[in-house]
């Protein structure tokens, strides 16, 4: 269990642009529901949120299209947290939508991503976004997309912009166009197709974030979950296997970036000191 003075600190720090993070941030997507789908409480969700930022986390990441049939990522993060204090990084994701009715609707038009941008201020209550992702879905090239939000940073309402789901041609298309502070990509110990992606953000110095870090149940799992080597590690630390992982991760360059998302207060502190917990260079060999 973590100590009660290990903070998001302990991860050490990064660059968004101009914007400095602790490396341990959170993941708000598991906050609308619980893993059986029903809709998660409302207080709680607020506590779990407000003790992120009593562990030291600076770093949100949100989307407009995290919602459950009863709960909003972004109305939560707006209850818990507004006023925004200065220090707080929220990023969220544009691209893909969600009708009122959850159904996924197809990769917005360039010219849709502003309306995606001023909802996503709505639900939050702000006038600009620190960070904003673009998700790509099957792009060949996304250089019209970002140009789309090239001009928004223009108009101000995008401090900065970053990418999710992409390939290393994106990012070079991208930064053509206008800087990239980062990548979001699906990385971790048993998935790890973003390696190379990964390897060329730390040479530019861009933060690499990755989703579904921790494997777990369901499609994040990789049929990985109980995996003898991770448990065993977990033991000798006298951790859980989770924060192994997510140590891992971390471990994989100073520029990579964690957001891992709970809606339970017991798993966030783990989270947060997993950003404390220094593998020896025996545990990466048995790991890698």
């Amino acid at each position: 269990m973590p100590t009660p003075d290990i903070t998001a600190a302990a991860a050490g720090d990064w660059t968004l642009g101009d914007l400095t993070v602790r490396r341990i941030g959170f993941g708000a997507m598991r906050l609308t529901a619980t893993a059986d789908g029903s809709p998660s409480d409302r207080d709680r969700a607020v506590a779990v949120l407000r003790r992120a930022r009593e562990l030291g986390v600076d770093h949100v990441d949100t989307a407009a299209f995290y919602f459950s049939p009863l709960r909003s990522a972004n109305e939560l993060i707006n209850r818990a947290l507004a006023p925004y204090p200065d220090d707080l990084v929220i990023s969220a994701k544009v691209g893909p939508g969600r009708d009122p009715s959850g159904e996924w609707l197809p990769l917005a038009r360039p010219d849709q991503l502003r309306g995606q941008v001023e909802e996503n201020l709505r639900q939050l209550g702000r006038d600009h976004l620190d960070v904003v992702n673009l998700r790509q879905a099957g792009l060949e090239s996304v250089a019209e997309h970002f140009g789309a939000l090239a001009e928004l940073r223009e108009a101000g309402l995008v401090r900065h912009l970053g990418l999710s789901n992409v390939r290393a041609e994106h990012l070079d298309q991208a930064r053509a166009i206008a800087p990239v502070v980062c990548v979001q990509n699906q990385y971790g110990l048993h998935l790890r197709r973003s390696e190379v992606l990964l390897r060329r953000c730390g040479e530019l110095g861009i933060a690499f974030v990755p989703f579904f870090a921790i494997t777990g149940s369901g499609r994040e799992s990789g049929g990985v979950s109980d995996d003898p080597t991770v448990a065993a590690i977990a033991r000798e630390h006298g951790v859980t296997p989770a924060q192994v992982r997510l140590a891992w991760t971390l471990h994989q360059g100073p520029h990579v970036l964690a957001i891992p998302g709970t809606g339970d207060p017991a798993h966030l502190e783990q989270n947060v000191a997993a950003g404390a917990l220094r593998l020896t260079p025996a545990d990466l060999d048995r790991l890698g």
